[in-house]
């Protein structure tokens, strides 16, 4: 991958949150109790999560969220400014607590719960904020852990200014004509397809978006299509042990490779690469790789 002299400037628009891990000999069925072998607690957040991941990876990112008036606010507030994230468009609201998230992982598997909570409060007021910063940015990362009218205005607003604009279409959400018309790129999960586009014929979806709809699944894979042909990128699969977060490091490769300007096919590997490092580390932030990893 290409390295320019230039430092991306990315916004992150999105949610945080604290992530409550169980780990378990198997995953509860419906009506069944399991007992837990550990209980560990992570950053998290899908917002959060590529606002890290792109700081790491040495661009200058500016994260727009909403946390509680609480001490895990506090502390996910603290975090972000260790990784090197703006935290000047972060949020406090009294009107909710910080996000959280419950997770229950055995064997490389897990049952995830989001509880929204401040997440829900950021706004469009907000987005508006930080309106010089669009104008000077390069690229705006959004997911779709916030109010969907809060991701469509960040959307606009970035298109308003000319800006490349990512999507990590997670939880998934049905997308209309308008988002994917002005997206740069959008990152799906192969179990998703139907709720996201309305159908689940992936090759179609490819054909259709072509180099915009990158779908991945649980194994570290991606597939896109190029405008001539269907293209595979896969990891070693035996080396994905833990699977949180790693489409939000797939995602967080992804763009900073594009702002470096490298091909598509580029964009695509090294996203993959980083989603790799994730996968070997418990929680969604721990193990998201400094782009001096990727230097010799």
């Amino acid at each position: 991958m290409n390295i320019s002299s230039e430092q991306p400037k990315i916004i992150v628009v999105g949610s945080s949150s604290i992530d409550l891990v169980l780990e378990t000999d198997k995953l509860p069925a419906s009506n069944e109790t399991v007992l837990a072998s550990s209980s560990e607690s992570y950053f998290g957040g899908k917002g959060a999560n590529q606002a890290v991941g792109t700081a790491r990876l040495g661009a200058s990112v500016y994260f727009i969220g909403c946390v509680g008036m609480d001490p895990l606010g506090q502390q996910i507030m603290r975090n972000l400014v260790n990784e090197n994230v703006n935290v000047g468009f972060v949020y406090e609201t009294d009107r909710e607590a910080t996000g959280t998230a419950y997770v229950t992982a055995s064997g490389g598997d897990a049952v995830i719960v989001v509880v929204p909570a401040a997440n829900k409060c950021l706004t469009t007021d907000h987005i508006e904020s930080a309106d010089r910063y669009f104008q000077t940015s390069d690229l705006v990362l959004v997911q779709l852990e916030v109010s969907l009218n809060v991701v469509e205005y960040a959307i606009k607003k970035a298109k308003k200014y000319g800006k490349k604009v990512g999507l990590y279409a997670s939880p998934a959400l049905k997308l209309n004509e308008q988002i994917l018309d002005n997206v740069d790129f959008v990152v799906a999960k192969s179990t998703e397809l139907y709720t996201i586009f309305g159908e689940d014929q992936k090759e179609e979806i490819l054909k259709k978006y072509f180099n915009k709809v990158f779908v991945r699944d649980d194994t570290n894979s991606t597939i896109y299509f190029d405008g001539t042909e269907m293209k595979y990128y896969r990891n070693d699969k035996d080396k994905t042990v833990y699977k949180m977060g790693m489409g939000d490091a797939f995602t967080s490769g992804f763009a900073v490779a594009l702002c470096h300007g490298n091909s598509v096919e580029a964009c695509v590997k090294f996203g993959n690469e980083v989603s790799a490092r994730v996968s070997v580390n418990k929680g969604s932030q721990t193990g998201l790789p400094r782009l001096s990893d990727f230097i010799s």
